[in-house]
């Protein structure tokens, strides 16, 4: 369970303060797949960069199991995020000079994982051990950065905005790799999205608006990649 406590978070000081998070409260319950839905400049991105940790709130607290990581030393943080965090971006942040089984090996070291290569096949790259980015797709790239944020077994995956870079199809595909993974590994999926669409793929959805969550609510029924609009 990550419970979130009136968490703010601002940029700036004096006349140029931007308070971007306002009083965020939220609980996300394990295995979950929770989309947060928001325009840009929402504060969506901040939130997501404040509960996994990447950034620190100026106040509240975030919660893992009890465990508040606001309260953490910069060591203990990083620990945090190595063993239980992964990440997937808009943009895919893959080492140019390394193949993709290189590119995911990297996140599978980190948990000592020696079964990585099942993550290459699962994304349907098994194909491309071999390969280096430039030889991708932007959909494969996108796929590359998903086998190597699993590789590692994370128990949350955050996500920011992954198909923000690719075209309908290839987007639909990737969210259908990640959907299709969840349900196999049964980890808590955290997605920012401005796509109404996308949201109906979630079980939770949690609007953001101006730094305050606006809406709660569950889809009855999740769809599929391939049943939202776009």
């Amino acid at each position: 369970m990550i419970t979130i406590e009136n968490i703010t978070k601002s940029y700036g000081s004096g006349s140029s303060e931007n308070r971007v998070l306002k009083g965020i409260s939220a609980n996300i319950t394990d295995g979950d797949y929770v989309v947060i839905l928001g325009a840009s400049g929402s504060g969506k991105s901040t939130f997501l960069n404040v509960v996994s940790g990447l950034e620190r709130a100026d106040s509240g607290s975030v919660k893992y199991d009890g465990t508040d990581i606001t309260r953490l030393s910069d060591k203990a943080l990083t620990k945090f995020r190595k063993e239980n965090i992964g990440f997937i971006f808009q943009q895919y942040y893959l080492l140019p000079n390394m193949t993709v089984e290189k590119n995911v090996r990297m996140g599978a070291d980190l948990s000592g994982n020696e079964n990585y290569k099942e993550m290459i096949e699962a994304v349907g790259l098994g194909d491309k051990l071999t390969s280096y980015p430039s030889e991708l797709s932007g959909g494969e790239q996108q796929r590359v950065s998903v086998a190597r944020a699993l590789a590692k077994k994370p128990k949350i995956l955050f996500l920011d905005e992954p198909t923000g870079a690719l075209d309908e199809d290839t987007g639909r595909q990737v969210l259908d790799y990640i959907g299709k993974l969840h349900k196999q590994y049964g980890f808590t999926v955290i997605m920012i999205t401005h796509n109404q669409n996308i949201a109906e793929m979630a079980k939770t959805v949690i609007r953001i608006n101006s730094g305050r969550i606006t809406e709660v609510y569950e889809n009855a029924q999740q769809k599929t990649a391939y049943e939202i609009g776009w």
